[in-house]
């Protein structure tokens, strides 16, 4: 029987891993899950489900959501991708990630039913956790769609309300090349007689959301509208937000971003409690200021030290790093970036949005897909970006630290896979 160690890699390399190759592990359909689906018994129906999709916002949502149910005493499932160190952290019940013992016995029994089939890498994620999370009985599981929603494994569910957080572009060669194309693709997941929230709407997407709702009598709802936020103040150690029907909610996430989540996730949480959820206000108060400590999620606007202060954020589309600059701006204090990204994203748009005002620190993260970091160092200069360029993360992070003053800054980002590097890197530095 293989080691832990040894699973991870056999469904790392011989499953297609979009992290790695892009667009080759991208399965359009759902024949696979399907077929896995029966195989295992169907898992997906011996529990409740909240489906959550979107371009950005679909993590801290689903971490903040998990929270808030497993904080009103809910044995609670969560699915999310991708991982940041460990493979098990997108698999998790109550906080607590799937053994590495149900890893290896799962690939181990029934890798004679799906290699034939030859999944990808997702579709075999996909169900494990629906088979964990049926194994451990939970009441609930937020489950984040992996890319689009229309055609993505995840949508064999049948939730309880579904949530699409926003649209911008991202994946258009698999989503379509305008808004309203994108949107009918994560419009997908609407389901017939089934709330569905959508966190931010433009005037090109609302009516496709609104069509597609109507077509299926679901009831739609716009957080945008019901406006759960009146003010919040911003703290460096994350924002506190004065709700409509919540009181008073501190949250440890600073980015600016999350205000935007945050009126999705109440509008989310009221729609929940029409359909019977218990929740009291208090568990929406602990789900809030504890989503860290009770589901694990990281790396959004994460402060890793104070001097120089060290930020890392997974933002990592044109629209993600719009949110990222504009929190920069606030920094105040002579800036170092660490930064790399992937050769699927719309690189020039990125680097046309970050500050000139920085010393760069380009890298490489450890993914195939991923510039070199010449190449990002040369199309960064053609930006007035400058800077030097690293073969690693952690030889990008370790210059930035010799070049930094106490009171200086450092940002990591342009990936989640940089991100990824640095997190693993300083987790296997303590240990």
């Amino acid at each position: 029987m293989m080691t832990y160690e040894e699973t991870v890699n056999y469904l790392f390399n011989v499953t297609p891993l979009f992290q790695n190759v892009g667009g080759g592990a991208y399965k359009e359909g759902l024949q696979n899950t399907l077929l896995l689906d029966e195989h295992l018994g169907h898992p997906h129906t011996k529990f409740k489900t909240i489906h959550v999709a979107g371009t950005n916002g679909k993590g801290s949502c689903s971490h903040t959501i998990a929270a808030i149910l497993q904080s009103s005493g809910l044995k609670v499932g969560l699915f999310t991708s991708p991982h940041l160190v460990d493979f098990r952290e997108r698999i998790r019940v109550n906080g607590e990630m799937v053994s590495e013992k149900f890893v290896v016995d799962f690939v181990e029994n029934h890798k004679v039913f799906f290699e034939p089939l030859y999944p990808s890498f997702f579709e075999l994620t996909t169900a494990m956790a629906f088979a964990y999370f049926a194994e451990q009985e939970v009441d609930v599981a937020v489950i984040e769609v992996g890319l689009g929603g229309r055609l993505d494994c995840t949508n064999i569910i049948t939730p309880e309300i579904c949530v699409i957080t926003n649209i911008s572009f991202d994946h258009t060669a698999f989503l379509g090349n305008t808004l309203e194309q994108i949107a009918g693709e994560k419009a997908g997941i609407i389901k017939a007689n089934t709330p569905v929230v959508i966190g931010e709407a433009q005037p090109q997407t609302r009516p496709v959301f609104e069509q597609k709702a109507n077509s299926l009598k679901a009831p739609v709802y716009f957080a945008e509208n019901e406006g759960d936020v009146l003010s919040y103040e911003c703290h460096d150690n994350g924002i506190c937000y004065k709700t409509k029907n919540y009181g008073q909610l501190s949250s440890p996430l600073p980015g600016l971003y999350q205000i935007k989540n945050t009126n999705t996730i109440l509008c989310a949480v009221t729609h929940l409690k029409e359909i019977g959820f218990q929740i009291p206000n208090s568990a929406v108060e602990a789900g809030f200021s504890k989503v860290c400590e009770l589901t694990g999620l990281r790396g959004r606007w994460q402060i890793l030290q104070t001097s120089p202060r060290v930020i890392c954020d997974t933002g990592h589309n044109l629209a993600g790093i719009q949110n990222v600059v504009a929190q920069l701006k606030n920094v105040g204090t002579p800036l170092h970036i660490v930064f790399g990204m992937v050769n699927d994203k719309d690189i020039s748009g990125v680097l046309a949005l970050m500050p000139q005002d920085a010393t760069y620190y380009f890298c490489q993260a450890s993914v195939k897909r991923a510039l070199t970091h010449k190449e990002i160092k040369d199309l960064a200069s053609s930006y007035g970006l400058e800077g030097t360029s690293y073969p690693t993360v952690k030889d990008a992070y370790h210059a930035a630290l010799a070049s930094a003053k106490d009171e200086d800054c450092i940002f990591v980002g342009g990936s989640s896979f940089v991100v990824a590097d640095l997190l693993t890197y300083l987790t296997k530095r303590k240990s």
